[in-house]
């Protein structure tokens, strides 16, 4: 938590930005960016006392259709507003969107007159896991990759062909091109400098294989760093390809001929100086808490399955020789 200097400065830094709006977001059950514009006085109070925003985003789907066996949320109680804060922490000016101020939030309850995190709240349940990480002296370090496809279009184009035979920006299968992203140099260009600016580092950026296909690298830090600069980097790309006509799709797979896109978690755990998933003497320069770590997880990757796999649609890019993975296994540098 920010101390009350710097609190006070970040309120200020708010009140001398330009304009009178702020920009505040939070993660809705999916992990898509949620958000709405605060006048700079809401935003100010909100600091103090917090901000309503509709528990709906926990009880639909990306295209908001309301579930109907729901209990945290749902017609039964109305859809009414919780209570989000803001996670100062998270302050960011937005580039591309004349400089206004960001910022992240994440939802409270009060439960036995306490204010407690909200248990359904994406946030909240990755600090969750993290305070019981620090409890054991780990300090969980990610870096994100993404793939994403493409295409000539705008939500009303596509809308218009029935989401069926959108244009990419360039044809073909060649990962690695540097022509192609020289024929997009000056989206890949801003996709580099606005996200720096952004404090969304990325380390690296190249075409994939297939038509219109981008990955990224996003620099790694602590894991709940990495989760906010992810869903940032995956709303802000939508936000700066629209202003090349471009319109980006991480969807996992919209196309049965084509390879579907990924997201790769690198994850290792520190204790605050070094890397100890690394032995040098260890089998592979692995340490014996990283061999333990990677059992957990083969032995439990099906059950974190819904997690990483959310939607039908998901389900379409597990095909044996596409480039996905279809067994639970670890390899060495092993695609």
């Amino acid at each position: 938590m920010p101390t009350a200097a710097e609190t006070r400065r970040i309120v200020a830094a708010v009140r001398n930005a330009p304009g009178h709006r702020v920009k505040v977001a939070v993660s809705d059950i999916d992990g898509v960016l949620r958000g709405k514009y605060l006048h700079k006085d809401k935003f100010v109070s909100a600091v103090e006392s917090g901000f309503g925003f509709c528990d709906v985003v926990f009880g639909w789907d990306v295209m908001d259709v309301t579930y109907d066996n729901t209990s945290l949320t749902g017609w039964h109680k109305g859809f009414p507003d919780a209570l989000a804060r803001i996670d100062l922490a998270t302050h960011r000016s937005v580039p591309w969107d004349d400089d206004v101020p960001f910022f992240l939030g994440e939802f409270v309850e009060t439960r036995g007159g306490k204010e407690q995190p909200l248990p359904i709240c994406p946030r909240q349940v990755l600090k969750r896991v993290l305070r019981r990480a620090g409890k054991l002296g780990f300090v969980p370090m990610c870096g994100m990759e993404f793939e994403w496809f493409n295409f000539r279009e705008t939500p009303q184009s596509w809308a218009d062909k029935r989401g069926v035979g959108p244009v990419p920006v360039t044809p073909g299968m060649f990962g690695y091109s540097l022509l192609r992203a020289h024929e997009n140099r000056g989206f890949f260009a801003a996709l580099i400098d606005d996200f720096a600016a952004f404090r969304v580092p990325i380390e690296g950026l190249h075409t994939e294989t297939g038509p219109g296909v981008y990955e990224v690298a996003i620099l790694f830090s602590e894991a709940l760093e990495a989760a906010d600069r992810a869903i940032l980097f995956k709303a802000g790309t939508k936000e700066i390809g629209s202003r090349f006509g471009i319109m980006p799709s991480f969807m996992a797979k919209w196309n049965p001929q084509l390879p579907g896109c990924s997201g790769h978690i690198h994850q290792s755990l520190s204790d605050g100086r070094k890397n100890l998933f690394h032995d040098a003497r260890g089998a592979h320069g692995m340490s014996g808490l990283f061999q333990s770590y990677l059992a957990g997880q083969v032995d439990a990757l099906m059950g974190m399955a819904p997690m990483f796999w959310p939607t039908i649609n998901s389900y379409k890019r597990l095909v044996d020789g596409f480039w996905a993975p279809v067994k639970p296994t670890w390899g060495m540098d092993n695609r």
